[in-house]
C-alpha cells in the first residue's frame, strides 16, 4: 500500500473490545497508526515497524500497567 494520506484507512479493533471504546489500528505504507476509538481525530499515534514492536513488547510485558507507573508529585 502506497504512502497516500488521502487513501482511507482500514482500521481495526481489538475483538476483546466489549464495550466499543477501545484503541484501532491501521496501516498507511510501513506505517502503524494507533487512535482512540473515542477520539478519532487528530488524535493518531504514528510507529514505525519497529517502534510498535517495541511498544507491543512493552505492552505484554506490563511496562504500561497504572501500578507501575509513577506518578510525578504534584509541584506546590
Amino acid at each position: 500500500m502506497p504512502d497516500n494520506d488521502s487513501e482511507p484507512l482500514s482500521w481495526r479493533k481489538s475483538s476483546a473490545s466489549a464495550s466499543g471504546d477501545c484503541v484501532e489500528v491501521a496501516l498507511r505504507g510501513s506505517s502503524i497508526l494507533l487512535r482512540d476509538s473515542k477520539q478519532r481525530s487528530p488524535h493518531i499515534l504514528t510507529f514505525t515497524p519497529s517502534e510498535w514492536r517495541a511498544f507491543v513488547s512493552g505492552v505484554r510485558n506490563g511496562e504500561f500497567d497504572l501500578e507501575r507507573l509513577e506518578v510525578p508529585a504534584a509541584s506546590a
